[in-house]
């Protein structure tokens, strides 16, 4: 990654409140669901909807959501990106600067790069953690790290390491931490349970307009039109771990989580899913969501809890519910990888 001291990585996750207080909670939803990539509808219907519908309501329930989460050292999502950055830095061997960021919260990206611009870095890899592209997410943490870079008079040189769906990198990691829970008794299914899009944000990944969302099998396969397409990049995704499981066809299940309001999200729903299962003779299934590289808020309370609930509560016996990749020593050294990669 070049000469030792000139270049420095950023780590950007998606972010985090402070504390699971209702305040800081609304304050952390204020910031996310202002970016007009997140929603991504005119700016006075955003207004609107943020102050009449969504700031009233749910930062109480999203914090005491994060209250049965959270941990002694904070939320679980910064604790895992922190605890990953200090083996990243180990797996690349002390001389190139690593640090986290948040494109909502703390540590921000632009306190990231500033501390990486006062030590003499010029050269820096942004890394966002996101393995699949979505404008919400990926595209959303490039523009701000790019936005930030070029405010300064003299201007860091990025590089930006792309999505990752399918990298044996990510993929050999993956495998590795889902299989003790994959193995540790029978399954019936498996899930692999990705966060939720609009099904409008993958349309408008389709510079074409003619193949996203037009068929069944429109995400069964990466090409031009869908190479951006954030649905197409999980079931990538979801095969290439199945296939390193060794999951057979018959027992592989994608689908999506976390949706909000009433618009189409892409399908399937895995709370529908859950409920569903039970009634097809499914009684044992494993779940994991390969679309987060932390356990977060969705893995650990929305599947490890409620999906939990949800699916014993439909007459299954039991969910066991996988980790993330999180801090995981092969994963680093993808990281560090995929990093130098980026720069090579």
């Amino acid at each position: 990654m070049g000469s030792a001291g000139r270049t420095g990585l950023v780590l950007i996750n998606l972010g985090t409140p402070r504390s699971p207080s209702p305040a800081d909670v609304r304050a952390y939803l204020r910031e996310f669901l202002s970016d007009p990539r997140v929603l991504d509808i005119p700016a006075w219907q955003r207004l609107l909807l943020l102050n009449l519908v969504i700031l009233p309501f749910r930062p109480r329930r999203s914090g005491e959501a994060y209250e049965k989460i959270w941990t002694s050292g904070g939320s679980p999502l910064l604790v895992h990106t922190v605890a990953l950055a200090e083996k990243v830095r180990a797996s690349i061997g002390g001389e190139v600067p690593v640090e986290v960021a948040m494109r909502y919260g703390e540590p921000s990206i632009a306190g990231a790069l500033g501390r990486l611009r006062s030590a003499g870095i010029d050269r820096i890899v942004v890394f966002p953690l996101y393995p699949q592209y979505s404008s919400a997410a990926t595209g959303s943490s490039i523009e701000k790290a790019v936005r930030e870079a070029g405010a300064s008079w003299n201007t860091p040189y990025l590089r930006i390491v792309p999505p990752f769906y399918d990298h044996p990198a990510f993929i050999d990691a993956c495998a590795r931490v889902i299989r003790p829970t994959f193995e540790s008794g029978p399954a019936d299914a498996v899930l692999f349970s990705f966060h939720g899009l609009p099904e409008r944000h993958c349309k408008k990944s389709d510079d074409t307009g003619r193949h996203c969302l037009q068929s069944a099998a429109c995400c069964e396969s990466i090409v031009a039109a869908n190479r951006n397409c954030y649905r197409a990049q999980c079931i990538a995704t979801a095969r290439a771990l199945a296939d390193r499981l060794g999951v057979e066809p018959h027992k592989r299940i994608v689908c999506f989580q976390s949706r909000l309001g009433r618009t189409p999200w892409i399908r399937p729903y895995t709370d529908e899913i859950l409920v569903d299962l039970p009634r097809r003779g499914v009684r044992r299934a494993v779940i994991a969501s390969p679309a987060f590289v932390a356990d977060c808020l969705e893995t650990l309370e929305e599947l490890g809890i409620r999906a939990v609930e949800t699916f014993r509560a439909a007459g299954g016996d039991e969910l066991r519910v996988a980790p993330c990749v999180n801090d995981d020593d092969l994963w680093a050294r993808g990281v560090a990888g995929l990093a130098r990669e980026a720069w090579a």
